[in-house]
């Protein structure tokens, strides 16, 4: 890390952990990715990490259900997560309910946890499961920076008319709440999303 900055390309797979209690050591600073199945998350992840497969390769079968660490700068105290997709997992409802259960410890009892990349597929914002989150980020004030993915799939002003609408829907948690377009094909706004997972981590560090 140099000048509050982190290369993210040094992420390196850590542990995978199936509850909060087998989590590493709650210290350091650590930035969380959440999303449904199919909103892009693990396409997000190797995009900023500049790493093919470093979010599906972390992942046996099987392990869908597990919140899977990253280290970062060659340092355990620095770290991304992974928590579990959410919404099209062909499981029993009893699982489902054991995920949001674990989702709920995690986001609420975290010390080390500095900020929430949340990810929607720009074409589906703010479904039930991202509602669900942001609330659970507005009750514990955890800042969350929106990731609006697959940016590529729509004409620019289509793409900015989506960020425009969830801007204003998120209007009251402005101070909150910060929301971008993404495209891990495209390639774009990584550098948005990377300066504010900096300002996040090292903010931990400078505390």
């Amino acid at each position: 890390m140099q000048d509050g900055k982190i290369n993210y390309q040094t992420a390196r797979f850590l542990i995978s952990a199936p509850r909060l209690a087998l989590c590493p050591p709650d210290t350091g600073a650590e930035v969380a990715f959440a999303g449904r199945s199919n909103a892009g998350k693990s396409s997000a992840i190797n995009t900023l990490t500049r790493q093919k497969a470093l979010a599906r390769t972390s992942k046996t079968p099987g392990r869908t259900q597990l919140i899977n660490f990253f280290t970062l700068a060659n340092d355990e105290a620095y770290r991304l997560v992974d928590l579990p997709g959410y919404g099209f997992a062909k499981v029993p409802d009893q699982v489902k309910l054991e995920w949001q259960r674990h989702l709920s410890e995690y986001l609420y009892q975290r010390e080390a946890l500095r900020g929430l990349m949340l990810v929607m597929d720009v074409r589906h914002p703010l479904s039930e499961f991202d509602q669900m989150m942001l609330g659970w980020a507005d009750e514990k004030a955890m800042p969350v920076h929106i990731l609006l993915t697959k940016a590529d799939k729509l004409k620019p002003g289509a793409a900015k008319s989506s960020l425009l609408a969830v801007r204003r829907q998120l209007a009251e948690w402005e101070d909150l709440v910060s929301v971008q377009l993404f495209s891990a094909l495209k390639r774009q706004g990584v550098d948005e999303a990377c300066a504010r997972m900096d300002a996040w981590l090292c903010a931990r560090n400078d505390a």
